[in-house]
């Protein structure tokens, strides 16, 4: 793994503006990077980032199951009571996926660790779809990159192919999100897309937009009642939602269906390591407040007392505590030899139960950290994004680079 300067392909903000990619700079700060592109080898992308994402998510699934038979964890994991049963239905009738992913630490040396799971309302899709990929075709065209290059990308052609698994052609999916957000619009004009070619029906809805029939049922701002809804809208909010105690009973069907609740909960880290202790693409991960018991030389549960034990050295190396619930970077708190290195400047999340996990550095290219995001779509991982930001901590306006194989 290795970051490459490149010349950047002329006019590239223009064909960026004809396809819609209008968050391509953001803030006053450029967004989309193609000063440098970030190079792998095809033993690095094979063998650390998709396989092991692959097995990670065979992994959380088992904790799905394991989290969902347990009050406790549910509990835990802040999940509303009412909602238990609708949340553990849509998991028995085995309701499918669609797709998330994965922020991974990785620097080319030793196996990625996985940071977190954006299971539920991911975004940078678009560009890790698509622009990126337009990116790779332009440059060999140019011979800025050389004709055998390739980039591990088959996000797209695995939405289109995971959409006509999991719905019946001809289906209309409602596709929501808020209309003011140009990002979360990309987001599901790509998924939009993708669809299409799976010969589903696919409309944009404003979330904004969508109110309740007199008959109990989800409908848009024309008054379309929704069967199928596709929402860039967290099950945190949902479930918590002025609509909530509608939600079971509306017949709507929601993709990503109500069991990723449990998915794209920080709280299923330390649920992955007491499960799988010592895994080498995971951190160790606990719950704030076991950790603080357990510093006070207090009884927290047996198995907890001897995962800490074995984690405490790394733990007291570096760590890093944030929200269950938190988007883009924030409430993030980074700890180095028993001190405090960096914080995140937005704590709007801070009122969430917390959760601590090892520090892996990310590694350092001139300044910028990158993340690894990791795309699942249905059960595999079938491409990559990578961001970076000159902080540690990887904010919302950080900055996406693409990234090509070679060798």
């Amino acid at each position: 793994m290795k970051k490459i300067d490149l010349p950047e392909r002329p006019g590239w903000r223009d064909r960026a503006a004809e396809l819609g990619f209008t968050f391509a700079d953001m803030g006053g700060e450029p967004y989309w990077d193609e000063s440098s592109a970030y190079r792998f080898t095809l033993a690095e992308v094979e063998n650390d980032i998709e396989d092991p994402s692959t097995e990670l998510h065979t992994m959380v699934r088992e904790a799905v199951a394991t989290a969902l038979a347990s009050d406790e964890w549910l509990s835990r994991m802040d999940i509303p009571s009412e909602h238990w049963d609708f949340i553990a239905d849509s998991w028995k009738a085995g309701e499918p996926e669609l797709y998330g992913r994965m922020d991974l630490a990785y620097d080319g040396n030793g196996p990625a660790k996985l940071l977190e799971y954006n299971a539920d309302t991911p975004t940078s899709l678009y560009e890790s779809a698509s622009f990126q990929w337009l990116w790779l075709e332009d440059q060999q065209r140019l011979g800025v990159l050389s004709p055998g290059t390739d980039q591990f990308n088959a996000i797209h052609e695995a939405l289109a192919t995971r959409w006509a698994e999991i719905a019946a052609p001809g289906t209309d999916i409602h596709f929501a999100a808020d209309k003011q957000n140009p990002e979360d619009y990309a987001t599901v004009e790509a998924l939009g897309w993708a669809a299409r070619e799976a010969d589903l029906g696919a409309h944009f809805t404003d979330l904004a937009g969508i109110g309740l029939t007199e008959e109990g049922q989800f409908a848009d701002d024309e008054n379309r009642v929704i069967g199928t809804l596709f929402k860039l809208y967290p099950w945190e909010d949902m479930l918590r939602d002025d609509f909530a105690q509608h939600l079971a009973s509306s017949q709507t069907r929601f993709i990503e269906p109500p069991w990723k609740a449990v998915v794209s909960n920080k709280a299923i880290l330390p649920l992955l390591w007491q499960m799988f202790p010592g895994h080498p693409n995971l951190l160790p991960a606990f719950f704030e407040a076991d950790v603080a018991e357990a510093m006070r030389g207090g009884t927290p549960a047996p198995r907890i007392a001897k995962a800490f034990e074995a984690a405490r050295d790394a733990l007291r190396a570096g760590h890093v505590s944030k929200p269950i619930f938190s988007r883009e970077g924030a409430g993030v708190v980074i700890h180095q030899q028993g001190r405090e290195v960096e914080r995140a400047p937005d704590d709007s999340y801070d009122h969430h139960v917390r959760i601590v996990q090892a520090l892996a550095p990310l590694p350092d290219f001139g300044g910028f950290y990158p993340v690894v995001g990791a795309w699942i779509v249905g059960e595999a991982c079938v491409g990559m994004g990578l961001r970076e930001d000159a902080s540690r901590i990887t904010h919302n306006l950080s900055r996406f680079k693409p990234h090509y194989i070679e060798g």
